[in-house]
């Protein structure tokens, strides 16, 4: 990966270069205004005032020629809309052909706008993001919202592409029609009305593919792809593409995401009856704590290891975790008849070391085209959250006991024995229906000529390859306006290397990174709090049963798919989503603090509305603010954490897994002054983390995208 400057350079279209948005320019802009506040030859007001003048204009250059060339392309369609009224009417299949490439040709020139439109949409966001970090404004956030909510707003055309989807409807439109009319031998079919008669077309694949890399990323889906930290801001070339389209398997996504519900039913499924499985192997029923985040506690280091392994192989560690889980399970269940509950621990341990997800985002990101990448990643979480739902209410479904020879099946047995069947079930799944996908290697590199007629080696995998200059001396010819290298990013010298260790990855974590993952620990936190001592809390003070308590938590759970829709629709109709997350992130942070406020047992009776309101607020705030969370820290963190062992998704998993070894300890360590001041005593530390986590956000507010 090169610098964007140079990268927008060898992109550019020769005869279209002086209508580029002009990024060496702007960044020579933002050097002399550094040097000219630095001496004080600049007021701050007067930087605001002629960057946006500056920036208007480009922009009105770029729209101004975008309508010219979408005009150009309008009057072809208009005339070879005559000629296939023609073909038509003669019913004439020997100049089909002919017009069919006519069409293609007009699609290859559409390409070309889009990938001009796409440069110069790229080319703003970045050099909006570079004046904000450099000097600490908020200008991003005015300039997007008062110019995006002008009745004459000229970004909309950039950023929203207003003309482009009926210029691709109409291309789309009549070459289906003339295949279709060709095939079936004058007998129309339109694509509208018969969908399943339309014939996939190169050009038209191709455009599609660039514009779904142009859609706006505010949609439900692509915010939900955020939320698992799968969907980068980037974008990839389509040749990237086309070796997903190569690795992926529709069966193995499949797979993946039964992992990731099945691992989320097993530990949750516990959670209603850890408090009485406890208690009957002699144990306090705080103890639970203990018991539910002894999985979190392995699961910090299963995290690592399954991550590692990941870049080798995505079958073998999903089999292997397939065989840990059944036996972590099994052990669970023996406990019991064992009367151990030393045993009772070690089995959620194994359970812990089977954890899978690290590969399941890794699958994803790597393996699914780019196009079905947005809907995988919604599966991820959807999968997720429905397994979250279904542990506590299929635990209570298991009110029975019974014996067969000497295993006993009770409440308490039955969520590891059902979980072990389950396991064995996918890992026979598994074996016959997982497709390994084929690795591609740093060595497989093959020249291409780049659009300005240079030759760049291109791998396979790691893309662009080319001597580069130091991040020092780069930064300082930057601010000099020798070269286009962006200051705001990493050195692109590094850059293509993965991340395999954690102090490299530490080294990544600016600021405002270090800020949302805080966040999101203090998230995890007051969630697991909520969860892990709901069946103690709730028999202490309300004489809570089994299904009871079950039935609570899994309402809680079922609440986790309509907020992230909520969310996700309410921000795909905000135009910039820099202003949106932002506010909302707060948002959510103070609502969080309020339920855990509204939480606490002072003074009145403590009753049923005030602990399911108060948990209610609580977790459907953490719900809120977990996706915009890791949608801002997708955006934030750096790309070379895109990969590797310690990628993003794994820092986000270590600090939610972290928070949650905290808090169930959190729990167990209470106990030991009784269950009557449990409730207290575990909402203290959580208070003091959300507040702690609230003036962290203020402070670096401007900053955080």
């Amino acid at each position: 990966m090169v610098a964007f400057g140079k990268k927008l350079r060898e992109s550019q279209i020769q005869e279209w270069q002086g209508y580029y948005l002009d990024y060496k320019l702007m960044k020579k802009k933002l050097n002399r205004y550094t040097q000219q506040i630095e001496v004080g030859t600049q007021n701050r007001h007067l930087v605001l005032k002629d960057f946006s003048i500056l920036l208007d204009s480009e922009i009105e250059k770029i729209v101004m020629f975008l309508l010219q060339q979408q005009g150009v392309l309008a009057s072809k369609l208009l005339n070879l809309g005559e000629q296939y009224d023609s073909v038509l009417q003669q019913v004439d299949g020997a100049k089909i052909p002919e017009l069919q490439e006519a069409y293609r040709s007009v699609g290859r020139d559409l390409l070309r706008i889009l990938s001009f439109v796409e440069m110069n949409a790229i080319g703003l966001r970045k050099i909006l993001k570079k004046f904000d970090k450099r000097f600490g404004y908020r200008f991003t956030d005015y300039y997007v919202k008062t110019r995006a909510n002008h009745p004459y707003s000229q970004l909309r055309q950039v950023c929203k592409q207003v003309g482009v989807g009926a210029v691709v409807g109409a291309i789309s439109r009549n070459l289906a029609d003339l295949q279709d009319f060709q095939q079936h031998c004058g007998n129309y079919i339109s694509i509208y009305d018969q969908p399943a008669f339309s014939h996939p077309d190169p050009v038209l694949d191709s455009i599609r593919a660039a514009v779904n890399r142009l859609s706006n990323s505010t949609s439900f889906l692509h915010y939900l792809g955020k939320h698992a930290l799968l969907m980068g801001d980037d974008l990839q070339s389509p040749s990237e593409d086309h070796a997903d389209d190569g690795r992926y398997h529709f069966m193995s996504l499949l797979l993946n995401l039964a992992n990731t519900f099945l691992y989320m039913v097993n530990t949750y499924i516990i959670v209603p009856t850890a408090d009485n499985y406890s208690m009957t192997l002699g144990a306090a029923a705080t103890v639970c704590g203990v018991v539910i985040g002894s999985m979190a506690v392995a699961q910090v280091f299963s995290s690592v290891y399954f991550s590692a392994w990941s870049n080798r192989s995505y079958m073998r560690p999903l089999v292997f975790s397939s065989i840990i889980l059944l036996v972590g399970n099994t052990l669970y269940a023996l406990a019991y008849d064992l009367n151990s509950i030393s045993v009772l621990l070690i089995g959620r341990l194994f359970c812990g070391l089977g954890s899978a997800r690290a590969v399941n985002r890794r699958y994803i990101s790597d393996c699914v085209p780019l196009k079905l990448r947005m809907q995988a990643s919604a599966g991820f979480v959807s999968a997720g959250a429905l397994g979250m739902a279904c542990g506590p209410a299929l635990a209570c479904l298991l009110q029975t006991n019974f014996k067969i020879y000497k295993l006993t099946f009770n409440e308490d047995t039955l969520p590891g024995w059902i979980m072990a069947l389950a396991w064995l079930i996918y890992l026979l799944w598994l074996s016959i229906s997982f497709k390994e996908p084929s690795r591609v290697t740093t060595e497989n590199i093959v020249p291409r000529e780049s659009n300005s007629g240079k030759i760049v080696n291109i791998s396979v995998e790691n893309g662009p390859t080319q001597p580069l200059l130091s991040n020092s001396k780069a930064k300082q010819k930057d601010r000099d306006g020798d070269t286009d290298c962006d200051d705001a990013e990493e050195d692109p010298t590094e850059i293509q290397k993965p991340v395999n260790s954690i102090v490299s990855a530490y080294r990544l974590l600016t600021p405002s990174v270090k800020v949302q993952l805080y966040i999101y620990f203090m998230l995890k936190y007051a969630m697991e709090i909520v969860l892990a001592e709901s069946s103690v809390i709730t028999g202490y003070y309300f004489i809570w049963s089994t299904s009871s308590v079950a039935i609570f938590l899994a309402c809680l759970g079922l609440t986790v798919l309509p907020v992230n829709v909520v969310v996700g629709s309410y921000i795909s109709n905000m135009f910039e989503e820099r202003w949106t997350f932002k506010q909302v992130l707060l948002a959510s942070e103070i609502l969080v603090c309020i339920g855990i406020l509204l939480s606490f047992h002072v003074l009145i009776p403590y009753s049923v509305p005030q602990y399911v309101s108060s948990a209610l607020i609580t977790f459907v705030s953490a719900e809120v603010l977990e996706g915009v969370n890791l949608s801002l820290l997708s955006r934030v963190m750096s790309s070379r954490l895109s990969r590797g062992t310690f990628n993003g998704g794994l820092l986000s998993t270590e600090a939610g897994t972290l928070a949650r070894v905290i808090a169930d300890g959190t729990i167990t360590l209470a106990g030991f002054w009784g269950e009557s001041k449990l409730l207290n005593t575990t909402l203290v530390p959580a208070l003091v983390i959300c507040v702690s986590s609230i003036v962290a956000t203020c402070f670096t507010y401007n900053s955080l995208y």
